[in-house]
């Protein structure tokens, strides 16, 4: 998840685009014409899957959950666009750079299913051409609001999470509070998918952490914090009265309306 606090003004996004470097066919022909509305991109996040993660929140959410942090991504005309070749060249030099692993998270990223399943296909061709070159197995990591069966009886839905390593699926009910690592709510499922999901998933199924659970990231330049994470019940007022005991008055956060 991804949540912005700051004094005022716009949202500034995370990240740079870039040209995609040569890749195989099957990159190419998946990709090239693909494009994906975006909140930002960050590279290392720690706190949305196992290791060091390159990161992309996906802009609009028709689900729109009570009580989500990512208020600002749901806004589908918010964001901005990108050719999926400049996320996927993002991509290739945070694996040069040692990432574990892609997230994908949002936003809703099932609210774009045509480019997501591009980017993961970009993605995992480009994590093949890197470990045949002898780098370290890198998953794809993909966070929807979508309920398993809302998945796997819409075929553009399935289609997309294809190539996804591992899923965590289910709506943000903040009803329902979990230390359940990279969970926001309980009824939240966790679901490796493939050899490589389980292998790097398996051990932390019924894993807690009991915080904290946030990343900050302050970009230079910017007046906006940056949280990257999956909140405990609480950590995100915990937070905010730290800032005011320090002086720190807050004009916007992304978990309030």
């Amino acid at each position: 998840m991804d949540g912005v606090i700051g004094p005022g003004g716009s949202a500034e996004r995370n990240g740079t685009t870039g040209e995609l470097e040569t890749g195989g066919a099957a990159l190419a022909k998946g990709a090239a014409g693909a494009s994906l509305r975006i909140s930002g991109t960050h590279f290392p996040v720690r706190t949305l899957g196992p290791g060091r993660r390159f990161v992309v929140w996906l802009q609009g959410c028709a689900l729109a959950c009570p009580g989500c942090m990512s208020r600002h991504t749901w806004d589908p005309l918010g964001g901005s666009g990108h050719p999926v070749p400049s996320l996927l060249a993002l991509w290739r030099a945070a694996l040069a750079a040692g990432a574990d692993g892609l997230t994908v998270s949002g936003g809703e990223p099932l609210d774009q299913p045509a480019g997501l399943g591009a980017l993961l296909a970009g993605a995992a061709a480009i994590r093949d051409e890197a470990l045949a070159a002898g780098s370290r197995a890198a998953d794809l990591l993909l966070y929807t609001g979508y309920e398993d069966e809302e998945i796997d009886r819409n075929p553009s839905r399935t289609a997309a999470v294809r190539l996804a390593d591992a899923l965590v699926t289910g709506r943000f009910r903040i009803a329902e509070p979990t230390a359940l690592v990279w969970r926001g709510s309980a009824n939240q499922r966790l679901r490796p998918r493939t050899e490589l999901g389980r292998a790097r998933y398996a051990a932390h199924l019924e894993r807690t952490d009991e915080g904290p659970r946030l990343q900050t990231h302050l970009a230079e330049g910017e007046s906006d914090v940056r949280l990257y994470g999956v909140p405990l019940r609480g950590e995100l007022a915990a937070l905010e009265r730290r800032l005011a005991r320090a002086g720190i008055r807050l004009d916007r956060r992304s978990w309030r309306p």
